[in-house]
């Protein structure tokens, strides 16, 4: 079977309500893309608010040093608003995070599989939005038989033909796994697909390795 080396779910990362899913099934975004926003006026206003409340204690700070510098005031108020700017400021970057999180980027260069939710849905943290993959990058993942372990060597050449296509594919072996199936006594292997033009992850077919001499 034909996989693709880059594949995800994307998952939200925060509870909120979709506003924009711009790819639908099949259509192609590149690395950095948005593939989804969520409504994020109530963490941009408590970013707001938060980066103000930092602005105003780093204020309060130079005037309470300058005041002890006059000796008008003591140390403890100094701390006392070092201690404020650090707390406003570590406020202002949690929000920061979360309105990053109302947009999810695309990791890489792909296709979209399928889309899980739907624009203006109300989603749960942890929810799945979008099934993505790159098909520029496949992999055929192959079952041998395990007596065949001595004879599969990195680098070996063998064809493999999708059923799709008909088409015969030059291969190579990339790696064999690290176990044997008990219940099968087969040991997975995986491929280099020198060309992955007109093929898609999911193309199922037939290897054809040459005899051992």
């Amino acid at each position: 079977m034909l996989r693709a080396r880059d594949q995800a779910v994307l998952a939200s990362e925060l509870a909120g309500r979709i506003v924009e899913l711009p790819f639908s099934e099949g259509e192609s975004f590149k690395k950095g893309d948005t593939l989804a926003r969520f409504d994020c006026s109530a963490y941009q206003a408590q970013l707001n608010a938060a980066q103000a409340a930092s602005r105003g204690a780093s204020e309060e700070l130079a005037h309470n040093r300058q005041l002890a510098a006059l000796k008008s005031v003591g140390r403890f108020e100094v701390s006392r608003a070092e201690a404020r700017l650090n707390e406003t400021q570590a406020q202002s970057q949690v929000y920061q995070v979360q309105v990053k999180r109302c947009s999810v980027v695309a990791p890489f260069d792909g296709q979209v599989v399928a889309r899980k939710v739907q624009r203006y849905e109300s989603v749960a943290a942890g929810a799945p939005l979008l099934d993505v993959v790159d098909n520029r990058t496949l992999e055929i993942h192959l079952l041998v038989p395990s007596r065949w372990m001595d004879r599969l060597k990195p680098g070996q050449p063998f064809t493999f033909i999708p059923d799709e296509t008909g088409k015969p594919l030059q291969a190579t072996v990339k790696r064999l796994g690290a176990r044997i199936d008990e219940g099968s006594q087969t040991l997975l292997l995986v491929a280099n697909v020198p060309d992955a033009s007109g093929l898609l992850s999911g193309m199922s077919g037939t290897a054809r390795f040459a005899e051992p001499k």
